[in-house]
Parts: C-alpha cells; sequence; structure tokens
C-alpha cells in the first residue's frame, strides 16, 4: 500500500526509497531538494539548491556505507562515527566531540543518535506543505528525541522542530548539536562566514596547521595569527594553505548564520533557537590534516550549533557547559535551514527570512 502521493510538482515527497541498503527519506519543493538517511541518524546527505545545482553538504571520500554491508578491520576506540561518516549533517546527543564515560555510559565519538535507525510518519502531503516527524530512543542513555522536518511551496527553507525528553528516573548532563559540514563545489575559496558578533575561542586541542594559539579569545571574525599576523576566520582559504582550526563562536548576540560562495552568488544559511544552541563550533580541514582518516584528502568546513563547548561531554562538565534535564523534562526547540542566492548577508531570522547587507 502506497502512503504518499506521486506529485511531480508543488511540495512532494517520497519515503520508500533505499540506497545502499538504508531507507532514505526525500522531501523537495520547486526550490529546494533534500535527502534523509532515515537509517543512520536522520543525517541529511544532499541539500540541494534547484536554480543553481548546487548541493551545499559535503561528501566525504567514503560516501554514504552502510554498516551492514561490511565489517571494519578494527573497531574504533573512540566510537563508530568516523568509519561511517558520509559528510552532510548529522545531529548529535548526547555529546560531542571524542569518546568518554558517563556515569558507566561508555560514550563513543559525537554521542548515540546519528548511528541510530529512526521511525518516521508522515504528518502533511500536499502541493503546498510536507511534514515529515522522525524520532529515535537512544539506547546507552535515556533520551528520546523527536525532530519534524517541514517543507513549503515556493521557499528556499527546511523548518526543524524538536522535543527532547529525558525518559530515566535521574538527573543527566548533555550536549546537543547540529552537525552540517560544507565541501565542494559550493565551498571554495570565494565563501565567507557571516554571523552575528560574537566572541571566538581556539581549540585547546589544535593541530600543527592551526592558525590560532590554544586558548586564544578574540571578537569575531579578526584576531592575532601565530605569528602575530592579523587572521580573519570569516573568509575560507584554498586547499594549497592547508589550514585546520577548532574555532568555537560564544556570547552569540543573535542566532543564526550563514556562508555564501561569491563567485556563484549563492549561500547556505541557518536560524536557530539560542535557549538551547548557545554556541556555533566551527572546524575548518581545508586541506590541512594530515593525520586519519582525512590524511590530507578533506577540503570541509563546518558550523554547527551547539548547546556546550568545547569538546566531550566529560570536558564540557568541568567548564560547567553542560545541559542538565531532569527526570520527566522535555525541552523543545527549532531550526531553520535556508538556501538563498545573493551576498554578504547580515542576519537571518526565525521564519528563515534573509536580510542582505548594503
Amino acid at each position: 500500500m502506497y502512503y504518499t502521493h506521486e506529485r511531480n510538482y508543488g511540495c512532494r515527497l517520497n519515503d520508500e526509497l533505499t540506497y545502499r541498503g538504508l531507507r532514505v527519506l526525500v522531501m523537495e519543493n520547486e526550490v529546494i531538494r533534500v535527502s534523509i538517511l532515515l537509517d543512520q541518524g536522520t543525517d541529511i546527505y544532499e541539500f540541494l539548491h534547484k536554480p543553481t545545482d548546487t548541493d551545499f553538504m559535503w561528501r566525504s571520500p567514503a560516501g554514504v556505507r552502510n554498516p551492514a554491508a561490511a565489517a571494519p578491520s578494527s573497531y574504533l576506540n573512540g566510537g563508530s562515527f568516523s568509519e561511517y561518516y558520509e559528510g552532510g549533517w548529522q545531529e548529535l546527543v548526547p555529546q560531542g566531540g571524542g569518546r568518554c564515560d558517563y556515569k558507566g555510559a561508555d560514550l563513543g565519538q559525537h554521542g548515540e543518535v546519528f548511528g541510530l535507525p529512526w521511525k518516521h510518519a508522515v504528518l502533511a502531503d500536499s502541493p503546498e506543505c510536507i511534514s515529515v516527524k522522525t524520532w529515535v530512543r537512544c539506547v546507552r542513555t535515556p533520551f528520546l528525541l523527536e525532530k519534524t522536518f517541514t517543507l513549503r511551496s515556493g521557499a528556499g527553507v527546511l523548518e526543524i522542530e524538536e522535543t527532547l525528553t529525558n525518559e530515566g528516573r535521574v538527573a543527566m548532563d548533555l550536549m546537543w548539536g547540529h552537525h552540517p559540514a560544507f565541501g565542494p563545489p559550493f565551498l571554495d575559496a570565494s565563501c565567507r562566514v557571516y554571523a552575528p558578533p560574537s566572541t571566538v575561542y581556539c581549540d585547546a586541542n589544535r593541530g600543527d596547521q592551526a592558525r590560532f594559539e590554544p586558548g586564544l579569545e578574540f571578537p569575531w571574525p579578526i584576531g592575532p595569527g601565530v605569528q602575530g599576523e592579523a587572521v580573519d576566520a570569516s573568509l575560507i582559504t584554498p586547499p594549497e594553505d592547508g589550514v585546520s582550526d577548532m574555532l568555537f563562536l560564544t556570547n552569540l548576540t543573535a542566532g543564526w548564520y550563514g556562508v555564501t560562495n561569491h563567485n556563484k552568488g549563492v549561500g547556505f544559511g541557518m536560524a536557530f533557537d539560542t535557549e538551547v544552541f548557545k554556541h556555533l563550533w566551527y572546524w575548518l580541514s581545508l586541506g590541512g590534516t594530515m593525520d586519519a582518516p582525512s590524511w590530507g584528502r578533506n577540503y570541509v568546513m563546518a558550523l554547527e550549533p551547539f548547546s556546550s563547548y568545547p569538546g566531550t561531554l566529560s570536558e564540557v562538565i568541568k567548564w560547567g557547559n553542560q545541559m542538565v534535564m531532569e527526570p520527566g523534562e522535555v525541552k523543545q526547540t527549532w531550526l531553520r535551514a535556508v538556501a538563498y542566492e545573493g551576498g554578504a548577508i547580515s542576519g537571518i531570522d526565525a521564519s528563515g527570512a534573509v536580510s542582505f547587507a548594503p
């Protein structure tokens, strides 16, 4: 029995597809197409702007891989995230960063929900609007995460509404974040990041190719580089420069960012709820990450709305930056992801409307 309409116009969806053995949900309208891996964390592995044929999402060298189709040569100490990381956009609950132990739960890199199959139900299916609810229960922690995706006719905006519930009988520390990563052909040296006034904190665990000293703080976007030169962190460098940075934007004055490719005149932006997502993680691996699993191949940048920083759940607890949910507590939040045409931007509101700089 078929549950969705076979439209070829307006808003439409298909939840009866598989790709490399994984269930896929495709949602699209006249402006964007979004492909979601239901069997792998509701990862968004395609976010396509149709008028310019631009897919913003990075594709890793490994690509989409079905964990059931092959056994790894060994099991990674840090967890399975990098083994099956196709690029794209993951949700990270209940932690970010590397492996840690929390109250006896062994939490691998970037938590649990990215690697779990999610359930789904179609809520709306008309030419004017489509909406799909997805949900998952964690295995090692007592969280229920519910997420609803919505597209409306003519709008290049993916609306996301979320609810997180602590179903346990104990208070839980946690981190909650989103990990969208951008790559070629969208990402190149003409790209610039736009963000509200904030403070940049440079990761203390920087690599050899980092441009800033560990622990440095400066006002977004320009800070002193390791040689004392002024470095504009909003500019994306070419791969031959070999940059590798891990930065955090904190003290955000508003919840939005945008990345514009000025050669193509197209960009990806996001608005988000700063009651939950108080910080932005800013990861740049622009040809400068030489160890595994990159081996110098990766040209990728991610801007990640996050509840907490820096590092793992154990680390943010030491900083006092963790979220805390009491037994039975429910938290709701939202994000808006938008594809736009234009240049420099000055903001994105809660509806996904983009304001362009003069």
